[in-house]
Protein backbone atom coordinates (compact mmCIF):
# COMPACT_ATOMS: atom_id res chain seq x y z
CA UNK A 1 0.00 0.00 0.00
CA UNK A 2 1.25 3.48 -0.83
CA UNK A 3 2.16 5.89 1.93
CA UNK A 4 -0.96 8.04 2.66
CA UNK A 5 0.74 11.10 1.13
CA UNK A 6 1.27 9.18 -2.12
CA UNK A 7 -2.26 7.87 -2.70
CA UNK A 8 -3.48 8.64 -6.25
CA UNK A 9 -5.27 11.95 -6.35
CA UNK A 10 -8.58 12.44 -8.15
CA UNK A 11 -9.23 14.72 -9.91
CA UNK A 12 -5.84 15.56 -11.41
CA UNK A 13 -3.99 17.90 -9.02
CA UNK A 14 -3.47 21.52 -9.88
CA UNK A 15 0.11 22.83 -10.09
CA UNK A 16 -0.41 24.48 -6.68
CA UNK A 17 -0.68 21.08 -4.93
CA UNK A 18 2.51 19.70 -3.42
CA UNK A 19 3.73 16.44 -1.94
CA UNK A 20 5.84 17.31 1.10
CA UNK A 21 8.24 14.36 1.01
CA UNK A 22 10.03 13.39 4.22
CA UNK A 23 13.36 11.56 4.47
CA UNK A 24 11.77 8.23 5.41
CA UNK A 25 9.48 8.22 2.40
CA UNK A 26 12.34 9.34 0.16
CA UNK A 27 14.33 6.34 1.39
CA UNK A 28 11.43 4.02 0.57
CA UNK A 29 11.18 5.52 -2.92
CA UNK A 30 14.90 4.93 -3.48
CA UNK A 31 14.42 1.32 -2.37
CA UNK A 32 11.50 0.92 -4.78
CA UNK A 33 13.54 2.46 -7.59
CA UNK A 34 16.50 0.16 -6.90
CA UNK A 35 14.20 -2.88 -6.92
CA UNK A 36 12.68 -1.86 -10.27
CA UNK A 37 16.15 -1.45 -11.76
CA UNK A 38 17.44 -4.73 -10.27
CA UNK A 39 14.54 -6.73 -11.75
CA UNK A 40 15.36 -5.63 -15.27
CA UNK A 41 18.90 -4.27 -15.51
CA UNK A 42 22.34 -4.84 -14.04
CA UNK A 43 24.17 -1.51 -14.18
CA UNK A 44 27.93 -1.47 -13.73
CA UNK A 45 28.08 2.33 -13.37
CA UNK A 46 25.57 4.78 -11.91
CA UNK A 47 25.78 8.45 -12.77
CA UNK A 48 23.88 10.91 -10.58
CA UNK A 49 22.92 14.26 -12.06
CA UNK A 50 24.09 17.01 -9.75
CA UNK A 51 22.88 18.47 -7.64
CA UNK A 52 19.80 16.69 -6.38
CA UNK A 53 20.05 13.61 -8.60
CA UNK A 54 23.17 12.45 -6.79
CA UNK A 55 21.13 11.86 -3.65
CA UNK A 56 18.88 9.09 -5.03
CA UNK A 57 21.73 7.87 -7.26
CA UNK A 58 24.03 7.28 -4.27
CA UNK A 59 21.28 5.47 -2.37
CA UNK A 60 20.39 3.29 -5.38
CA UNK A 61 24.09 2.53 -5.91
CA UNK A 62 24.40 1.36 -2.30
CA UNK A 63 21.25 -0.75 -2.45
CA UNK A 64 22.48 -2.41 -5.65
CA UNK A 65 25.60 -3.57 -3.86
CA UNK A 66 27.92 -0.63 -4.26
CA UNK A 67 27.78 -0.17 -8.03
CA UNK A 68 30.47 2.32 -9.15
CA UNK A 69 29.05 5.81 -8.65
CA UNK A 70 29.93 9.06 -10.41
CA UNK A 71 28.29 12.43 -10.86
CA UNK A 72 27.66 14.57 -13.90
CA UNK A 73 27.06 18.26 -13.35
CA UNK A 74 24.16 19.46 -15.43
CA UNK A 75 22.49 22.65 -14.38
CA UNK A 76 20.16 25.38 -15.51
CA UNK A 77 22.33 27.75 -13.50
CA UNK A 78 25.75 28.87 -14.52
CA UNK A 79 26.97 31.52 -16.90
CA UNK A 80 24.78 34.61 -16.57
CA UNK A 81 24.91 34.91 -20.37
CA UNK A 82 23.48 31.41 -20.86
CA UNK A 83 19.84 30.78 -21.55
CA UNK A 84 18.54 30.13 -18.04
CA UNK A 85 15.84 27.61 -18.85
CA UNK A 86 18.05 25.29 -20.93
CA UNK A 87 20.33 22.88 -19.09
CA UNK A 88 24.04 22.72 -19.81
CA UNK A 89 26.78 20.26 -18.87
CA UNK A 90 29.46 21.62 -16.56
CA UNK A 91 31.60 18.48 -16.10
CA UNK A 92 33.01 15.56 -18.06
CA UNK A 93 31.41 12.16 -18.42
CA UNK A 94 33.59 9.74 -16.42
CA UNK A 95 35.76 7.60 -18.72
CA UNK A 96 34.74 4.55 -16.65
CA UNK A 97 31.47 4.33 -18.64
CA UNK A 98 33.21 3.04 -21.78
CA UNK A 99 31.92 -0.44 -22.56
CA UNK A 100 29.82 -0.59 -19.37
CA UNK A 101 26.10 -0.77 -18.59
CA UNK A 102 25.24 2.70 -17.25
CA UNK A 103 22.28 3.99 -15.27
CA UNK A 104 21.73 7.76 -15.19
CA UNK A 105 19.73 8.88 -12.13
CA UNK A 106 18.01 12.20 -11.42
CA UNK A 107 15.54 13.14 -8.68
CA UNK A 108 12.69 14.11 -11.04
CA UNK A 109 11.94 14.41 -14.71
CA UNK A 110 9.61 17.10 -15.99
CA UNK A 111 10.57 18.27 -19.48
CA UNK A 112 13.22 15.58 -19.89
CA UNK A 113 15.80 18.13 -21.08
CA UNK A 114 18.34 17.22 -18.40
CA UNK A 115 18.09 13.47 -18.95
CA UNK A 116 18.24 13.85 -22.74
CA UNK A 117 21.38 15.95 -22.42
CA UNK A 118 22.94 13.41 -20.04
CA UNK A 119 22.01 10.53 -22.35
CA UNK A 120 23.65 12.21 -25.33
CA UNK A 121 26.82 12.96 -23.36
CA UNK A 122 27.08 9.44 -21.93
CA UNK A 123 26.39 7.82 -25.31
CA UNK A 124 29.28 9.85 -26.77
CA UNK A 125 31.53 8.05 -24.23
CA UNK A 126 30.59 4.64 -25.76
CA UNK A 127 28.91 2.67 -22.99
CA UNK A 128 27.66 -0.85 -23.71
CA UNK A 129 24.15 0.33 -22.78
CA UNK A 130 22.61 3.29 -20.97
CA UNK A 131 19.26 3.67 -19.22
CA UNK A 132 17.64 6.39 -17.11
CA UNK A 133 15.89 6.45 -13.73
CA UNK A 134 14.22 9.07 -11.56
CA UNK A 135 12.53 9.17 -8.20
CA UNK A 136 9.55 10.94 -9.80
CA UNK A 137 8.30 11.19 -13.36
CA UNK A 138 5.41 13.17 -14.79
CA UNK A 139 2.56 11.27 -16.41
CA UNK A 140 3.14 13.09 -19.69
CA UNK A 141 6.29 14.01 -21.60
CA UNK A 142 9.65 12.31 -21.31
CA UNK A 143 9.53 8.97 -19.52
CA UNK A 144 12.69 7.52 -17.95
CA UNK A 145 13.28 3.79 -18.19
CA UNK A 146 12.59 3.51 -14.44
CA UNK A 147 10.67 5.73 -12.01
CA UNK A 148 9.83 5.08 -8.38
CA UNK A 149 6.58 7.02 -8.76
CA UNK A 150 4.76 8.67 -11.65
CA UNK A 151 2.44 11.58 -10.82
CA UNK A 152 1.73 15.20 -11.67
CA UNK A 153 1.83 16.68 -8.19
CA UNK A 154 4.80 18.92 -7.49
CA UNK A 155 7.26 17.58 -4.94
CA UNK A 156 8.98 19.29 -2.04
CA UNK A 157 12.09 17.18 -1.49
CA UNK A 158 13.42 16.88 2.08
CA UNK A 159 16.69 18.59 1.16
CA UNK A 160 14.78 21.59 -0.30
CA UNK A 161 12.30 22.01 2.56
CA UNK A 162 14.63 24.10 4.69
CA UNK A 163 17.53 26.39 3.84
CA UNK A 164 20.14 28.17 5.90
CA UNK A 165 19.43 31.77 6.81
CA UNK A 166 22.57 32.91 8.59
CA UNK A 167 23.13 30.13 11.12
CA UNK A 168 19.53 28.86 11.30
CA UNK A 169 17.48 26.48 9.20
CA UNK A 170 14.27 28.12 8.01
CA UNK A 171 11.47 26.99 5.71
CA UNK A 172 12.55 27.56 2.13
CA UNK A 173 10.81 30.79 1.05
CA UNK A 174 9.78 29.07 -2.20
CA UNK A 175 7.51 26.73 -0.20
CA UNK A 176 6.27 28.97 2.64
CA UNK A 177 2.74 29.23 1.21
CA UNK A 178 2.48 25.50 0.44
CA UNK A 179 3.77 24.41 3.86
CA UNK A 180 1.75 26.94 5.83
CA UNK A 181 4.64 27.68 8.16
Amino acid sequence: MLHPQLQPMTPEPSPSEYLDLDWAMFGELCRALALKVARDYDPEVIIGITRAGVIPAAVVSSILGGVDFYSLRISRRGDAEAVRDRPAIFSEVPPAVRGKRVLIVDEITTSGDTLRLALAAVRDAHPAEVRTATSFARTTGYQPDYAALTMDTSVIFPWDRQVLDGDQLVVNPIYEDQLGE
